[in-house]
């Protein structure tokens, strides 16, 4: 029964431990989009928890409970075919289950219509090119390399690191708020 409780009591507390400030942890999006990839990940993250808490117990219990000090007899159920539907079936039902948020916050994801700007981002070494392409119904012809710009000393330990360290760039992307941007992201 403590184990049962302490599974409970793991369900009941896991959401506010993993979902805490940490720098591990995926940042939470601003946008409305972003704020669904955050939450399906903290979901799956969850979810992937509690699986792990619910196999590792029933091993560690059938491991002390059936060890062969006690005297166990093995259970002959090799070849069972409804053993082997359920551990096959079970894995199905949940993948499934969690691609379908997934599979619609990435159809949101990639829905480009009745956006306002259109920016084409290029990944280089080291570097970001971005191409203005469309405002409105307005054809833009504006384009510009971004480097980051971390000072040497914070990269080299000299220097204390700053909150957005590696993350300073010469010239950063600019996209007016309030309003839908396409981003097409190539590498």
């Amino acid at each position: 029964m403590t184990l049962v409780r302490a599974v409970a009591y793991l369900i009941m507390f896991l959401p506010t431990i993993v979902s805490a400030n940490s720098t591990i942890n995926m940042r939470q999006g601003v946008t409305d989009i972003s704020e669904n990839v955050y939450q399906l990940h903290m979901t799956i993250f969850i979810v992937c928890c509690v699986i792990a808490v619910v196999v590792f117990s029933v091993m560690f219990w059938s491991i002390i409970r059936h060890r062969k000090s006690k005297g166990a007899i093995p259970a002959q159920f090799h070849e069972s075919t409804k053993v082997e539907i359920l551990w096959t079936a079970i894995p199905v039902v949940i993948l499934v289950a969690m691609a379908i948020p997934a599979t619609q916050t990435l159809i949101a994801m990639e829905d480009p219509s009745k956006s306002e700007l259109t920016i084409k981002v290029t990944g280089s070494q080291w570097k970001w090119h971005y191409q203005y392409l469309t405002y409105g119904q307005e054809t833009l012809d504006i384009g510009f390399y971004s480097i980051t710009s971390t000072p040497d000393s914070q990269i080299t330990n000299q220097q204390p690191k700053t909150d957005n360290y590696l993350l300073e760039v010469d010239r950063p992307m600019v996209i007016p708020t309030g309003k839908k941007s396409a981003l097409l992201i190539y590498f």
